[in-house]
């Protein structure tokens, strides 16, 4: 599916003559509205199929889109879609104003802390706030330095008891590495450099953002 970026979800149907809601994976509101060329995936399918957008319109405090999509006539066949993902093209892309970025190609950069040089972990989610925070999914070491640090507490506990208790020495449980996760803020100045071709973000952390890593 690399070929394909996802832009939305059918979730209902809407009303008696075929239009489908769509739920949006996508900041272009012409997706849903101009007509032309999509991509339909049906749940367990692995290859979409093209339709036909014939035209849509925004649903006012729905968060949702009517579409009418070409061959879909009544509200049976509106809901025999409910659950497909909605497809384009990954070269019929949009054109991105500077210091914007496809949310797809954010996934998986290394995020650097600017003033240090360290690479903190990579991205795994952008959450849509007032303004996008990046989830960075933290570099394993440092969970490997606080597991070890807390099997160094165990053991220097048990030794200082082990004059005073004659139980027979249990081995330290090590916890499983869990994986830790920090939110930064997507503006500007935490995040100067995002360069998509080396697939590298770089940050300035705020005071206390980091403080718990």
């Amino acid at each position: 599916m690399s070929e394909w970026i996802e832009i939305g979800t059918i979730v209902a149907a809407q009303g008696l003559y075929g239009e489908v809601r769509v739920y949006p994976d996508s900041d272009f509101p012409e997706r849903f509205v101009e007509p032309g060329k999509r991509w339909l995936l049906f749940p367990n399918k692995t290859e979409p199929e093209a339709i036909e957008f014939l035209g849509g319109r925004y649903i006012p405090g729905k968060g949702l889109y009517a579409v009418e999509v070409a061959g879909v006539e009544d509200r049976d066949a509106a809901e025999a879609l409910r659950g497909c993902k909605l497809f384009v093209q990954k070269g019929s892309r949009p054109y991105l104003e500077p210091d914007e970025f496809y949310v797809q190609d954010l996934f998986g950069m290394e995020v650097f802390n600017q003033l240090t040089g360290e690479l903190l972990g990579k991205v795994s989610d952008i959450i849509p706030a007032g303004n996008d925070l990046l989830e960075v999914e933290l570099n394993q070491t440092e969970a490997i330095k606080a597991a070890e640090s807390e099997v160094a507490e165990t053991v220097s506990v048990q030794v200082e008891h082990k004059d005073s208790r004659r139980k027979k020495r249990k081995t330290p449980r090590v916890k499983p590495l869990q994986t830790k996760k920090v939110l930064i803020p997507f503006v500007k100045e935490i995040v100067p450099i995002v360069d998509l071709e080396k697939g590298r973000i770089e940050i300035v952390p705020p005071s206390g953002l980091l403080d718990e890593i």
